[in-house]
């Protein structure tokens, strides 16, 4: 196969840049030798990435040359789950996948599909280019893509239009950094320098977390909440400044809407209230608004461990529009910290074809839409940029739904995920050290073009060029559709303006239009029609389930008393790099749950509920607060005993605002099987 332009020499080294679901989206440094990559390190040239990187991504070539790498398309040769394939040619495995699809689509009409993808690449050309053409053209399911970010991203659309966040550099400016549901110790690490500079300048660190994380122990402040009443707190913080004056009346009157509302229904959160709800000391309560309500500039970085529960989208709602009612905007180093990949006001314009009014399926329920369709069933499902088996909630069901006979499942991956075992047909794709990308961080406002370092490995293809081929397969190619990948990429290069794509095809990193650092309310306002921040925007306010800022209580019961929590970790960016080996997952339980079930550090564990079990180690410890469990998100099942994780145990109801994953609401209990 001949070496694509970009390609490095034989032997240099060269830079690429990091689509993974990260923040920081960091510029690499790749040694190649012989054609082969042979370490990843950061690149200096970007002052966020700065010389370094996280040890996931460091370790990314085992994943391009490891055991599990899937070099070339084969077809089921033995029963689903067992993973037994057979190498066929490229030509007859799309030939067989475009049959299937028009024959699924003349049977039983477009809905009869599915496509399934998610964050296995925050690219803009590895979704949403050919692949959505393809769909759209075959009046598709549509899919929404809610199992992450969807309560805050709502929260954030109704209240600011997604307005531009504080960015990284402009953190040590704070005198007070809140850090609520993130931590960026494992999940965007180049903030840590910025925050140690913070703090060397006096800034006062509050960590608001049910689990001690390293920088819980270093904070000066940590307040750790039950899961799910972040939105109890928030409110009472609110109640706290609008009772004693720290509300900002004249900036609530010229730039919101909404603010009479809030105070309204923040008023009955007293301390008291709210620490019955959160099990916070009241006092503890009092002690954090006041410091909020006396700092500037202050700064709140709402991550998204706190949209993960029935309350989660009132939580991040809450969250975000304490600056708004605390006056804490307009000032460097004030204001509050979300996602920046709107700052660049790119709108997928590309995407020219029409949404079909067909099926919309959540993802959160696709084990239920497999297994208990709503109108007529799934026969076809093509499942890429996602594990689906590993990240979904009521994981026996997705098993249940990916094991029917009846069902023709097409899974385009990098490497044999426990989701490829249940294909039909597996597909090798390209890594981004393969192939070509737009890369935007939403931590600091960074826009990069990744180009591949390495030829393709084995017979792997980027997603573009497949997607290309089978639209034309499916007899639904028009003249004008980009061939391939690169062709994709000279389409969307030519729909952002044009200082821009000059700079990206120059390998540089374009100006952000409104600055890397910009103010809040000064350099940027929210992307409302108004230009105002809604603060309980009328329209949501009708949609939410019991309005906004409402709160739901405790799904726990007598029988399944703990909240079992699913955090980031170090060893995989959600299930990616899954594969690699890693020392046996544990299962993290407080001293005082421990004990009273007999548990020690150390015994194997078996956590279940009505909906299924895990058997795990134990840790005894007490880095997580009582009456909660603590076990990472992005575990294989078979890097578990008896193949089921904790998504094993997470319902498939959905949260308040945007229909998103209630991963901290499973309860549960645990019970020690031996020594």
């Amino acid at each position: 196969m001949p070496v694509r332009p970009g390609i490095a020499p034989t032997s240099s080294t060269v830079e690429a840049a990091c689509p993974l679901d990260c923040p920081d989206a960091c510029t690499l440094s790749v040694t190649v030798r012989g054609g082969r990559v042979t370490e990843i390190d950061g690149a200096r040239g970007n002052e966020i990435t700065n010389g370094y990187i996280c040890a996931k991504v460091r370790k990314f070539h085992q994943r391009v040359y490891g055991d599990d790498r899937l070099l070339y398309p084969a077809v089921r040769r033995g029963a689903k789950g067992a993973g037994k394939f057979e190498r066929t040619s490229w030509d007859e495995a799309l030939s067989l996948i475009a049959a299937k699809l028009n024959e699924s689509r003349a049977r039983t009409g477009g809905a009869s599909i599915l496509p399934l993808s998610y964050g296995g690449s925050n690219g803009l050309l590895t979704q949403d280019t050919t692949d959505a053409a393809l769909f759209r053209r075959l009046g598709a399911s549509r899919l929404a893509r809610t199992v992450c970010a969807a309560p805050t991203g709502a929260a954030n659309q109704a209240a600011y239009g997604k307005m531009a966040s504080v960015t990284y550099q402009d953190y040590p400016d704070a005198r007070l950094i809140v850090l609520w549901g993130v931590n960026p110790g494992v999940s965007g690490i180049h903030l840590m320098p910025y925050l140690k500079e913070a703090r060397a300048k006096g800034a006062t660190l509050v960590v608001i977390d049910p689990r001690t994380t390293p920088l819980a122990r270093q904070a000066d402040l940590h307040l750790a909440p039950r899961p799910g009443t972040d939105v109890a707190l928030a409110l009472a913080v609110h109640r706290h400044l609008f009772e004693s004056g720290g509300a900002d009346l004249a900036f609530l009157a010229e730039h919101t809407t909404g603010w009479e509302r809030l105070r309204e229904r923040a008023s009955a959160w007293t301390p008291a209230r709210a620490a019955e709800v959160t099990g916070l000391d009241a006092g503890v309560i009092t002690r954090f608004a006041e410091l909020y309500a006396e700092s500037r500039p202050a700064l709140i970085n709402c991550g998204w461990g706190l949209e993960r529960n029935r309350n989660g989208g009132n939580a991040a709602l809450a969250v975000l529009t304490l600056p708004a009612v605390g006056g804490k905007f307009g000032v460097r180093g004030g204001g509050y910290a979300m996602s920046n990949t709107a700052s660049w006001g790119i709108e997928k314009t590309w995407m020219r074809d029409q949404e079909p009014a067909s099926r919309l399926v959540n993802m959160n329920q696709t084990g239920r839409a497999l297994t208990e369709p709503d109108g007529v069933p799934i026969d076809v499902l093509f499942v890429y940029n996602c594990n689906p088996a590993v990240t979904l909630p009521d994981q026996a069901r997705v098993i249940k739904g990916l094991e029917r006979e009846d069902l023709f499942t097409v899974v385009f991956e990098q490497v044999m995920t426990d989701t490829a075992l249940y294909a039909d047909v597996v597909l090798p794709a390209t890594t981004f050290l393969e192939g070509y990308d737009l890369v935007r961080g939403y931590g600091p406002i960074t826009l990069q073009l990744g180009r591949p370092v390495i030829d393709q490995v084995g017979e792997a293809r980027p997603n573009a060029d497949v997607f290309a081929e089978l639209t034309r397969l499916t007899g639904l190619a028009h003249d004008e559709d980009p061939q391939g990948e690169l062709d994709a990429m000279i389409g969307i290069l030519g729909e952002l303006p044009a200082q821009m794509a000059e700079d990206l095809r120059a390998g540089q990193m374009p100006a952000p239009p409104n600055g890397s650092r910009p103010v809040q309310f000064v350099d940027v306002f929210p992307r409302t029609p108004d230009r105002k921040a809604h603060l309980c925007d009328e329209a949501l306010d009708r949609e939410a389930p019991l309005g906004l800022y409402a709160f739901q209580p405790d799904p726990a019961t007598e029988a399944h008393p703990l909240a079992l929590i699913s955090p980031a970790s170090d060893r995989t960016i959600n299930s990616t790099l899954g594969e690699l080996p890693r020392p046996a997952v544990r299962l993290e339980i407080h001293p005082e749950d421990a004990a009273s079930r007999g548990v020690h550090d150390g015994d194997t564990v078996r956590v279940f509920n009505a909906l299924g079990e895990m058997v795990c180690p134990a840790h005894v410890t007490d880095h997580v607060r009582p009456g909660t469990v603590s076990y990472p998100k992005g575990v294989w099942r078979r890097a578990v005993t008896r193949g089921w994780t904790s998504n094993a145990l997470v319902p498939d109801t959905l949260t308040d605002l945007g229909g998103g994953a209630c991963f901290n609401d499973a309860r549960v209990q645990v019970a020690r099987v031996s020594r």
